[in-house]
């Protein structure tokens, strides 16, 4: 099974040098029971595909409240949402009760450690992105509190796709950055 893992560049460069990114459990996002049936009527021949960028896009809102803590300690860090897709074993996933709403809607959790062996690329904002990345993470508490123009800044963001990385470049990603 294919999950997503919302991480951000500061904590994925202190896990890299370990052969487990994260300990079990681990929330991460998937396509879903409860995703399938929220797109239940999507053109069929484009749905994996859809139903695979919706569950990194949830990854990659996650993402976003992580970087929140990160531009809290070093206000530095650059903003960039950072999301790994890994090949898991099917068994090694349970879903749990889940609601429609992302990102509820494709949480799973893996009951088993987070491998980089199991990587198979790596999806990370590019530097175009990262003002309304930045104004998106200002704007995560308002929008949480209904605020409409913090729901548009939160919609900016989103509306960047992540860049893709093969899993080989990892290594060249955090050492130069994206």
């Amino acid at each position: 099974m294919r999950v997503y893992w919302p991480t951000t560049l500061t904590a994925l460069a202190r896990v890299v040098s370990h052969e487990d990114l994260a300990q079990a459990p681990v929330t991460v996002h998937a396509v879903t029971r409860t995703l399938r049936d929220f797109y239940a009527d999507a053109d069929p021949r484009d749905l994996e595909e859809e139903l695979e960028w919706v569950a990194m896009t949830d990854a990659a809102g996650e993402s976003l409240r992580l970087l929140a803590g990160d531009l809290d300690v070093d206000p530095t860090v650059a903003p960039r949402r950072v999301v790994l897709a890994l090949d898991v074993p099917d068994e090694a996933v349970t879903v749990p009760q889940a609601g429609w709403a992302a990102p509820e809607r494709s949480q799973v959790h893996l009951q088993q450690p987070l491998r980089l062996q199991d990587l198979a690329s790596v999806h990370v904002d590019d530097g175009e992105a990262e003002d309304d990345v930045r104004a998106a993470v200002v704007a995560l508490p308002a929008a949480a509190a209904g605020d409409d123009d913090a729901t548009f800044a939160l919609d900016q963001c989103e509306a960047h796709d992540l860049l893709w990385y093969d899993a080989s470049e990892l290594s060249v990603l955090l050492a130069v950055g994206p």
